[in-house]
């Protein structure tokens, strides 16, 4: 997809993040002015052009600024705010350090895990982990990640 394509199928409300049909074509059920996609199994808005699955923050960000970004990151961590102001360009990296905290956590904290009677705290950087030390409490593991996740991740940290 192009962004000349992506603006002849769709309108963006920069307002609400939310991608309209802007055409009505015999092999999409959307009408005109309705919202296109649909929320998928992972959480984010997806939109079918022609055959091919498209993620729409994708699609908004190539309206906008006429490329197709590599990685898009939902600020806030929101996966359905596709308003511009929540999207911004970054790495592999910089987006898997703005993820929340994994539902199968077991400490509350963001890279804090027991390990006998201490408590571990481990980043992943470029794709290997380092290890922030063992801790008294969860509480201060979590201090180290922090610590560590705004030193090698600024703005994309999330701890």
């Amino acid at each position: 997809m192009n962004s000349e394509l992506a603006n002849r199928y769709f309108d963006y409300d920069r307002e609400t993040g939310v991608l309209l049909w802007r055409i009505h074509k015999s092999n999409h059920h959307g009408k005109i002015g309705s919202v296109a996609g649909s929320i998928s199994e992972r959480g984010y808005w997806r939109v079918k052009v022609d055959g091919r699955s498209y993620m729409v923050h994708r699609i908004i960000w190539l309206m906008v600024n006429g490329v197709f970004p590599k990685e898009i990151d939902h600020i806030n961590g929101i996966r359905t705010d596709n308003r511009l102001c929540n999207l911004r360009e970054a790495s592999r990296s910089q987006n898997c350090a703005n993820k929340r905290t994994p539902s199968t956590n077991t400490s509350g904290f963001k890279g804090v895990s027991k390990s006998q009677n201490r408590w571990c705290a481990q980043i992943k950087v470029h794709g290997r982990y380092r290890h922030l030390g063992s801790h008294a409490s969860p509480e201060d593991a979590a201090k180290a990640y922090a610590k560590a996740a705004v030193k090698f991740f600024g703005e994309f940290a999330r701890p």
